[in-house]
Parts: structure tokens; sequence; C-alpha cells
């Protein structure tokens, strides 16, 4: 891998990524729906935007982080701001040129009444999504707007020196889709690349020495034609500043050739899904390149094994000594909670195995001074205690759930054949030869949401409660049956969420009271969290079902959210695979259906 010419620090740096954008009390999801029902203007949401940014700068400063980015904020997704910066504006959003308004930057995500939204997707295989470019053979890209570099100034007025974080190009162009003809957007790259020499002039000029560059999609399986481009890109990029190439979620080793060639001043890789990949990057590594190693999870919510991961470090360090190397999270914090220390309904112990970002960042700060020779013994040793009595909790581990999951049979993992199942449905239901029936679950009014939560306060009775819910199942059995519809649902009125429903009921689950991440724009998820072996101590949704068929002689399903859903859907153990959990909760849903 090519060199760059560069002043380093002597010791090993303590860096970030990326950190959540959401606000202690979700003030940017508050902010930016105010903002869009004109009940804020455009001056006050940017200044609780900015309040924002300058509280997280001042956090990671004071828990003695080295690299602090900056742009990895945003009001609602960092490919949008790409997008909005780059203007790749689709025609139908009327933009005719000179800086994107922020009007034009929501209906991009949201859309208008005569302009569709852009789509949406996740964000690689994690829970976030993201608004996909879109691109036209005759697209024209042009610097317009001025966001990474008003940030990065606004860290410096702080007196906080940062590292701007940009969604590389390669990785920008791969994530969009072609519209109105096909051809591969790559096609794209000689237009794209002159306004990202522009972009990082300017943030040289403003003083940025170094620019983090994501480009994720080189841990994926690329074409020839996107490994092409990788080299292109970076050929001329990488005289333009010092870049850290950044890869997380997985290896680069179907494409370490192609990392290997490209001459940039620093690389990233994610230590947390690949590991294995450390010794083949450390023999490839240029002689002046800077090594970020990303140690401490940034997709999870547990502890780090800082003894693990601090031998990685002096594997690395043999190699290229202290002033090459950083420590961070394996990829950026986004998908992260923010802070820990606000759960106060967690149990004791449970609170202990846990890091949320903030955690996060202490974490790689007792991995750097570790590595720098002055480790923080006190903190050091209450992580290995927490690790030890999590692998020795009773909490953690059911004996009878292991003895349920070893006894598996290959004929139990299997269905029964379609023309069996067919048959004994035909006998059991009478059904015509293509019945109808809905997905499931039914709007949940306001009142019905006022209710709940009141319900939850405890201001409301368990009985006045459920007496609500049989009156909502009656009224929508009658409506299906008046509409003629086969097959009934009961309208899950009960449940809340299609996930945290049964997560609440099933033992081995755990929640949070601010544990939000974002999920898109201002929709924010707070994830379950899976800390022991799963299993069901009692029925679920059988006394809902049986009432509502009890007022219908036409079958009524039942609903279940099965075990892969309720896994992605949820921050899960780490100390098992994720077949085993998959299992055992597969194992308590089978429970519910019998």
């Amino acid at each position: 891998m090519g060199g760059h010419s560069q002043r380093l620090p002597q010791k090993v740096q303590a860096a970030n990524l990326g950190f959540p954008r959401i606000g202690p009390n979700r003030e940017l999801k508050f902010a930016t729906e105010k903002y869009w029902q004109h009940e804020l203007d455009q001056a006050a949401l940017e200044h609780t935007a900015q309040t924002l940014r300058a509280a997280n700068w001042r956090l990671q400063r004071d828990l003695r982080v080295g690299v602090i980015p900056s742009n990895d904020f945003s009001l609602y997704d960092h490919v949008l701001d790409m997008t909005a910066l780059l203007g790749a504006v689709p025609a139908r959003f009327g933009w005719r040129g000179g800086a994107v308004d922020l009007d034009t930057y929501f209906a991009m995500a949201r859309g208008r009444p005569e302009a569709p939204a852009m789509e949406m997707t996740k964000w690689f295989d994690t829970n976030y999504h993201y608004i996909v470019p879109e691109f036209t053979p005759e697209q024209r890209f042009v610097l317009a707007t001025d966001k990474p570099v008003r940030e990065f100034r606004e860290a410096q007025a702080l007196g906080i020196h940062t590292r701007p974080v940009l969604l590389g190009p390669v990785t920008y162009l791969l994530l969009g889709k072609a519209k109105g003809a096909q051809f591969d957007p790559l096609r794209l790259l000689d237009r794209l690349l002159p306004v990202y020499e522009a972009l990082l002039a300017e943030l040289a000029q403003a003083g940025a020495d170094w620019v983090q560059m994501d480009e994720p999609y080189l841990a994926l399986e690329l074409s020839e034609a996107a490994r092409a481009a990788y080299g292109t890109a970076y050929r001329r990029l990488g005289r333009a500043t010092q870049i850290m190439l950044t890869t997380y979620f997985a290896a680069v080793d179907e494409s370490w050739a192609t990392v290997a060639s490209l001459p940039v001043a620093g690389l990233h890789i994610d230590l947390v899904r690949a590991p294995a990949q450390l010794e083949a990057v450390l023999a490839a590594l240029g002689d002046e390149q800077v090594l970020s190693l990303g140690l401490i999870d940034g997709r999870n919510v547990w502890r780090a094994d800082l003894d693990y991961a601090l031998a990685l470090v002096q594997q690395a360090q043999a190699r290229v000594g202290r002033a090459r190397l950083q420590v961070a999270p394996s990829c950026s914090l986004l998908h992260c909670p923010l802070d820990l220390d606000r759960e106060q309904q967690l149990a004791p112990d449970l609170k202990r195995w846990l890091a949320f970002a903030v955690q996060k960042l202490q974490e790689v700060t007792l991995l750097a001074l570790a590595a720098n020779g002055a480790p923080d013994l006190a903190a050091w040793s209450a992580a290995r205690h927490a690790l030890a009595s999590r692998d020795s909790s009773p909490r953690v581990h059911n004996a009878a759930v292991h003895q349920r999951v070893a006894a598996l049979t290959p004929a139990m993992r299997q269905r029964a054949p379609t023309h069996e199942r067919r048959q004994a449905q035909a006998q059991a239901l009478a059904l015509p030869l293509f019945p109808t029936t809905t997905i499931g679950s039914f709007p949940q009014t306001a009142e019905l949401r006022r209710v709940r939560a009141a319900w939850r306060r405890g201001t409301l009775t368990t009985s006045a409660y459920e007496q609500l819910l049989r009156t909502q199942i009656a009224d929508v059995i009658h409506w299906q049956e008046a509409i003629g519809l086969d097959v009934l649902v009961h309208g899950e009125f009960e449940r809340n969420d299609m996930v945290e429903y049964f997560a609440e009921r099933l033992e081995g689950f755990a929640f949070t009271t601010h544990g939000w991440v974002q999920s898109y724009g201002s929709r924010y998820v707070k994830p379950p969290i899976i800390f022991g072996d799963v299993w069901r101590p009692q029925p679920m949704t059988v006394s809902w079902l049986a009432y509502a068929q009890s007022l219908t002689p036409r079958p009524v399903k039942g609903m279940l959210t099965g075990p892969v859903t309720m896994l992605h859907w949820s921050f899960v153990r780490d100390d098992q695979p994720l077949a085993d959990t998959a299992c055992q909760i597969a194992l308590a849903l089978r429970d519910e259906v019998q």
C-alpha cells in the first residue's frame, strides 16, 4: 500500500468514526418534526442541530478521544447529505441550482404531493435506513452545500480539531440506482471526482489535515468495474489530502489486492466482525501508513473484552510501532444508544455488562492508554470483573433451555411436505379455493395509544384497559365478517410493537428507558436486549386469540413475530452463536403455537 508524507504523534491515538446524532432527549427528532409541522423555523432547527454537534464534540474531547469526527451529524441521513452536497437532486424536486435548500433536502426524503420521495433501504445489514441516490445517464454533479466545511469550522471555533467524514465516491455510486435507463452508475465516476477534489481542497484550506473516507463497499464482493473505480478514485483523491480509508461490517479479504494498491495515508479495518484480517493487513501496510484498528463493537451494546482487544493492538504495535496506530470503534457509533448512565431501571448486574456510545469511547480511551504503557488499572479490573460475572450469571444461563436446543432433531427443523399440510388445512378449515384474509395488524388509534400509555403509567386499571381491547377486537372481527373475509385476524390491538410485545413476555430479554437509536429520519427505535437464554414462562397471545375466535364461526389466525425478525430488531447477546439464540426463540414460539 502506498504511503503519504505526514507528521504523526508518538503514541497510539484514540479515534472515533461517528457519534449518535439524536441528542440525549431525542432533541433532533422533536425539532425536525416541529419544523415539518411549521411549528419551528429554520433558524431554530439549525440552532438545535448546532447545539447537539457542539455537545457531541465537547463530550468526545472530555473523554480524551484524540481523533474526533465532524460531518458525522445529519438532520436526516448521511447518504442524503451527500446527495445534496453533490447536487444530485432528482429533477422532480424542482431544484434549479445554487445551494440545496432545507425544504428540498427534506422533500427528497419525505416527498411532496407532486414529487414522490426517493427510495429508502437498509444500510448494509444494519437496521439503519438510507435514502437511495438516483442517477441518470446525463447526471451532473456540483458542490451544492458547504456542510462539511461549515461543520469543521464550527468545531474549530470551539477549539476542537476534527477529522471530517465523507462517504466515499465509489460507495456513493454503488449505493445508488439508475433511473430512466439501465446503465452502470460507476460510469459517472469521472464526473463525480472533480467535485470531491474541490471539496477536499476546501477542507484543506479550512485546516483539515485528515479526511475520513467511508468505503464500506470494500468489504463486499466487487465487480472488476468497481475494483477499477477504486483505483481511479484514490489515485486522484489520495494526492489531495491525507485520507483515512474506512472499511467496516466485514473483512476486506475479497478486495484486499485492490485496497493494498490504493495510495491513501491510512486504513481502518473492522476487527470485531473480522479479526482474522489483521495479519494480512499488517503484512501489506505501507511504511508510512496509519492503521486504525476497529476493536470496540459499534453495532452492539456489550462491554468489550479489553484483554483480547489489547492483544490485537500489541500484535499490530509489534509490527508498526505506536505512532502509526489508532484504536477506534469498529464503525460509527450511530447504531448504539447514547449513554448507559441514563438507564436507571436496568438490573445492576445487567447494566455492568453493557456499554453504549459514551462507554464505548471510554473503552477506546482505556485501550489507547494501555497501549501507551499507562493503563487505568482500576477501570481495567472493573471491566474484567463485569465480564466474569456475565459468564457465570444464572440470569444468563438456563440449563433446561440448553437441553431443549441440544435435543432438536433434523425432523424438527423441517416442515411437513406441502401436500400433507394442504390436506390437513383443507380438512380443518374447509376454505374456498382462493381464501381471502389480511396480513394481521389493524391501525391503532390515538385514543388507544393514549389509553395504553395511561395503563403503563398505572393511572388506568388493567380491567379497564383490557375491556377497551376487547371492544376493539369485537369491532374488527364484525367488520371483517361484514366485508366477507374468509380467514380473520384479531387486529393485534394489545401489541405496542411487533417485537417488543413478545420480548416483554419472554425470559432473557431486557428493555431500556433511553436506549434510542435512529432507524431513519426522525424514526427512532428502542431495541430490546437479548442478554440470556430465551424461554416462554406463560402463553403470550392465546387468551386474545381465544376471545376473538369466540366471536365468530370463521377461523381466526394467530399472529406471531418470527425468530429471525426478533433477532434483527434486537441487540443480541454475543457470547454464543446467533443460531443458538435463534433456536431458543423458535422453541419459545413453538410452545405458543402448540
